[in-house]
């Protein structure tokens, strides 16, 4: 059995935690003890336990699971989502937590970094210092940037840095703008953060992203969430129809074949339909911990009816080779 690597695994430094709880509107957090109470509007509310994100509970579990290496990330929200001011020390303050992880377990723990997107040039700098200073492997992107689109083109030189520093962008979700819409019954959870991480993705290729940085790497999570099952529709819209083709000149194919999926659905389903779709190059394994138990998703990957050899590569060699993991 080859090397295993959890993509998709999350903590909360309190550092970051108490950035948070600055934010003068939502998303709001407010510090109770040893929890935090994560609030967006009316919207939908998260809480969150010290316990469960600790390095220890983390380790443990992974042990559990057979997981060798996790890339650490800073669940919901980033600093993309919050106060213009508070901005760039939520960034610090995460990737400072996360590169004090990584010191502390090195065999066992990377670190994806947050960015405060909605200013470039900050952004630019903490890129630098997440990367290049604190050896982060990934840049993370949860869904939307207040004030701007994840296409903006005022956002290209982030993404052309990022392709120069041979990083991934890891998408994650985020509780949309228009959540308020469907918050009756769960659907936020539920449905909604993987209908919107799945527009984010589509925005990457239908506002041309992908099309001006063809080195840029991107990982979309959940096993691609809405876009495989309703692929063909996005084909027929774009490739037959001529529609949202304005800033791509290739099929749109073209573009998703170069995203990663992580394997984060809790259904057989959903993953034979990731991998009938993507192929075991392309799947990364994540858990999401510790929102779900680690065996979960290592269970189904262990169950698909593929080579072992294509299960290794799920399960940690295109990850090692994404993100420089020896």
């Amino acid at each position: 059995m080859g090397v295993r690597v959890d993509c998709q695994t999350h903590v909360i430094p309190r550092e970051y935690a108490e950035v948070l709880a600055r934010n003068p509107e939502w998303p709001r957090t407010v510090i109770d003890g040893d929890r935090y109470v994560l609030t967006y509007g009316d919207a939908q509310t998260f809480v969150m336990e010290d316990e469960a994100y600790s390095l220890e509970r983390k380790l443990r579990h992974m042990d559990q699971a057979g997981v060798d290496v996790s890339a650490l990330s800073v669940n919901m929200p980033g600093p993309e989502n919050l106060a213009p001011e508070l901005a760039v020390p939520a960034a610090r303050a995460a990737n400072d937590g996360l590169a004090e992880a990584a010191a502390l377990h090195p065999d066992r723990f990377v670190g994806l970094a947050c960015l405060p997107w909605q200013e470039t040039a900050d952004a630019l700098t903490e890129l630098e210092r997440a990367v290049v200073t604190l050896g982060h492997r990934g840049v993370m992107l949860y869904s939307h940037i207040t004030g701007v689109q994840v296409d903006d083109p005022a956002l290209d030189p982030l993404y052309a840095r990022i392709s120069e520093l041979g990083v991934p962008v890891v998408l994650h979700p985020s509780v949309p703008t228009w959540g308020g819409a469907i918050r009756r019954h769960s659907m936020i959870p539920m449905a909604g953060l993987m209908v919107h991480q799945s527009f984010a993705t589509l925005q990457l290729i239908l506002g041309g992203v992908l099309e001006r940085h063809p080195r840029l790497k991107v990982v979309q999570p959940h096993c691609g969430g809405v876009l495989p099952y309703l692929w063909g529709r996005v084909v027929h819209q774009t490739d037959t129809m001529g529609r949202g083709r304005e800033s791509i000149s290739q099929p749109v194919g073209a573009y998703y074949d170069r995203v990663y999926l992580d394997v984060v659905s809790p259904s057989p389903l959903a993953l034979k339909l990731a991998y009938d779709f993507a192929g075991s190059g392309r799947l990364l394994f994540a858990s999401d911990h510790p929102w779900v138990r680690i065996e979960v998703l290592s269970r189904l990957v262990e169950e698909l009816d593929i080579p072992a050899g294509e299960k290794d590569r799920i399960f940690g060699g295109n990850a090692c080779a994404l993100l420089g993991i020896e």
